[in-house]
């Protein structure tokens, strides 16, 4: 708003602005101020600002990756916010909005007294408050409100605003509704509204609800324009809905429009998405006829499109195509190509490129380099790379990091140990700040070349660069268990480390599980107790790894004491630890101890073995003490999991000993031993299981009837000795 003149002093009548004016029946009673008396709630802080001097920016100290540079500018209060977005509103939407604040956003009796004390409301003071409203439920009301007052009718300036309103808050179905409510309205909607609409689809990438509005555009009898045509089958090309974009442009072609060039690529770039590279140079030919010969903007886009798609034969083909037309490649052309081709592992290609590239004098940049280097290490052309490596140096390029670690990674296979030290030691004189990658494969060399002299030498130099030495030595340690699947050249490298002090608890853990998973437990179990005689203490992962071994040997009494130490630490073991230990209390007829801890392993995992999940199932069938029930569920396991295991017919056992009878429990075991899920010799074992548990249940109710009798104290006196225990 313009600044105001001062009133001139000889004034008779005091104007809107500049004082108290006469209130009337539609006019409240406004004094000073720009509209009312409200005091600002966030002041201005430009003068605080400026009296402290801001420090010359020195541009040559700026890091881009600082977290100064990367930290997210604080966020403003609520007050702040409404400061800031009443200082560009007209003084009576200023007020409206005030009015919306004031009552926290809620629709309400009060809201409307106020409203109503507005002389008149207009179309634009409408579309004014509903841009800067972000609550849409107060926005539709007010919306609707407007619509009923006194000589307003709204025009098409506030029905986009409030589908700009309904989309800014994730209420695009509503949006979408808006040209219904035009019409209803007796305001037919015009071809700027459902472009709205379809520009806010396309930018949130819903290429399906632009389909829904084209198709709502057809309903009512509007035509887009070559413009919107383009705009919907871009989206429904981003989006991935290639039938619908043929649809649509079959739609095109009847409404008897002229393509344009964007038209074609657009339809190009769908049908390289699909694969369909016939299709494509049918429409390049009739884009030759009747527009006009593609250009190399053209030509790249389809060939990143095909590179995105990990189509290289049709990029290739696309590149004839553009040969055939005289169209020269620019860089970008070149390397968008020759980068797809490294990526698809047509290394020689995508060389032959750059050769071409070289001739014409193109721009290469160092991306490009990467890209042949890293193909050709993976090919195991490192001699090829390395070339490449001297062009770049020689080119005026340095190299960086990435590019280091796949030629010292190379070099390693290859057995040239030595060259690919002195490879790290350059990019240590140049400052790179290498990392564990870069290390890796020189330390995993020395390791299986025996040079364990050379492996501590370099070991004491990444200390000296910063390296956390233990975390990095697990990292190692975690990358040749599962290289080495008999763990010979790592237990060696351990036993040598271990009398230098390179030693620590993730070591153990790592060894201790690499040496289960190839069964040899015996070995993992003298790790255990080495680390317990040792100054380590060992935490949850080594009990767990020792609970698994323990089991599996049968010593179940110290894989409980392991599970003990465990919860004495407030921590969790893990799901395979307790899988491990119910199974084998299971083995052993510990029934009651085992269905504790599925309850704990479920209690404390996010997601546990689904044995234990079909054993809370079956417990809670067998309430019913119905044979069939409990086949049922057993029928389900079968087909996601499997035969029934030790788990599953123990939560049987102790389902029916606690809930059911033993006729029940032994109709579900006999239909398992008829169906060939158990044999003879588990069923007599798992019958006397049965038998065996239900007399601990009885014993267990009688001595809680005796208990509750009184009667204890009396066989106790009479000498009997079965309640001693």
């Amino acid at each position: 708003m313009p600044p105001q003149s001062p009133p001139p002093t000889n004034a008779s009548k005091l104007y809107f602005f500049y004082g108290h004016r006469k209130p009337s029946q539609n006019r409240p009673t406004v004094r000073g101020g720009l509209f009312s008396n409200r005091q600002t709630l966030n002041p201005s802080k430009k003068h605080h600002q400026l009296d402290k001097k801001s420090p010359d920016f020195d541009f040559r100290k700026w890091d881009a990756d600082s977290a100064q540079s990367l930290s997210i500018p604080p966020t403003r209060t609520p007050p702040e916010k409404f400061f800031s977005v009443a200082e560009t509103l007209s003084p009576i939407a200023r007020y409206i909005v005030d009015t919306f604040r004031k009552h926290k956003n809620c629709w309400s009796p009060a809201v409307i007294e106020d409203l109503n004390k507005l002389r008149r409301v207009t179309p634009k003071l409408v579309a004014e408050v509903l841009k800067v409203n972000s609550d849409p439920r107060i926005s539709s009301k007010f919306f609707h409100w407007a619509g009923k007052q006194k000589g307003y009718r709204h025009d098409f300036s506030s029905y986009n605003a409030l589908a700009y309103c309904l989309n800014r808050t994730n209420q695009f179905r509503a949006a979408d509704q808006v040209p219904e409510l035009m019409n209803m309205q007796g305001k037919p909607p015009t071809e700027k509204q459902f472009e709205i609409l379809i520009r806010m689809h396309s930018d949130a990438n819903r290429g399906l609800r632009v389909y829904y509005v084209y198709e709502k555009m057809k309903k009512f009898g509007v035509k887009p324009r070559v413009f919107l045509y383009n705009r919907i089958m871009d989206a429904l090309m981003k989006t991935g809905h290639l039938d619908l974009l043929m649809s649509v442009y079959d739609d095109f072609r009847g409404d008897e429009l002229v393509e344009e060039s964007v038209t074609f690529m657009i339809l190009a770039k769908g049908l390289c998405k699909g694969g369909q590279i016939d299709q494509v140079l049918e429409l390049l030919n009739r884009m030759r006829k009747k527009l006009c010969k593609p250009d190399v903007f053209a030509y790249t886009a389809m060939v990143r499109v095909l590179v995105t798609e990990g189509n290289l034969d049709g990029c290739l083909r696309v590149w004839e195509e553009m040969g055939k037309d005289r169209v020269e490649p620019d860089a970008m052309a070149y390397k968008t190509l020759v980068l797809g081709l490294c990526k698809g592992k047509r290394v020689e290609k995508g060389y032959g490129l750059f050769k071409v590239m070289k001739q014409k004098g193109c721009l290469i940049d160092r991306a490009i380099y990467g890209s042949l280097i890293e193909a050709f290490v993976a090919d195991g052309k490192v001699g090829s790379a390395c070339d490449l490596l001297k062009d770049l140096v020689d080119s005026g390029y340095r190299a960086d990091l990435a590019i280091y670690n796949s030629l010292i990674e190379g070099l390693c296979n290859l057995n040239h140990v030595d060259k690919a030290s002195k490879l790290f030691q350059v990019t240590v004189q140049e400052g790179l700040e290498p990392e564990f990658v870069t290390v890796n494969p020189i330390l995993v060399s020395y390791a299986e070349l025996k040079r364990m002299d050379d492996f501590c030498n370099l070991l004491l130099q990444m200390q000296t660069l910063g390296f956390h030495i233990f975390d990095d030595l697990s990292r190692f340690f975690l990358f040749v268990v599962t290289k080495d699947e008999k763990l010979t050249m790592p237990l060696e490298v351990f036993e040598y480390l271990k009398v230098r002090g390179y030693c620590s608890v993730p070591i153990y853990n790592i060894l201790m599980e690499a040496l289960h998973m190839i069964r040899e437990v015996d070995k993992a179990l003298s790790l255990f107790h080495e680390l317990k005689d040792s100054k380590f203490e060992p935490d949850s992962s080594t009990y767990s790894h020792a609970i698994t071994c323990f089991s599996e040997i049968g010593d179940i009494q110290e894989a409980c004491t392991c599970y003990s130490k465990i919860k004495e630490m407030s921590l969790v073991p893990s799901v395979s630890a307790y899988y491990s230990l119910v199974k084998g209390l299971c083995k052993i007829g510990g029934i009651d101890p085992a269905m504790m801890l599925i309850r704990d392993c479920l209690a404390n995992v996010t997601s546990g073995p689904m044995e234990f999940k079909y054993t809370l199932t079956i417990i809670h069938v067998c309430k019913s003490n119905d044979a069939e029930r409990v086949i049922e569920v057993l029928n389900e396991m079968i087909q996601q999991r499997g035969p029934p295991d030790d788990i599953i017919y123990s939560a049987i056992i102790y389902g029916m000993c606690k809930h059911g009878t033993l006729e029940e429990a032994r109709k579900v075991l006999s239909n398992m031993r008829e169906r060939k899920l158990l044999t003879e010799s588990d069923l007599v074992i798992y019958d006397d299981k049965l038998v065996d548990h239900m007399k601990e249940k009885t014993a267990d109710l009688v001595l809680s009837g005796l208990k509750f009798f009184g009667l204890e104290k009396k066989l106790k006196a009479k000498g009997c000795k079965f309640l001693l225990t």
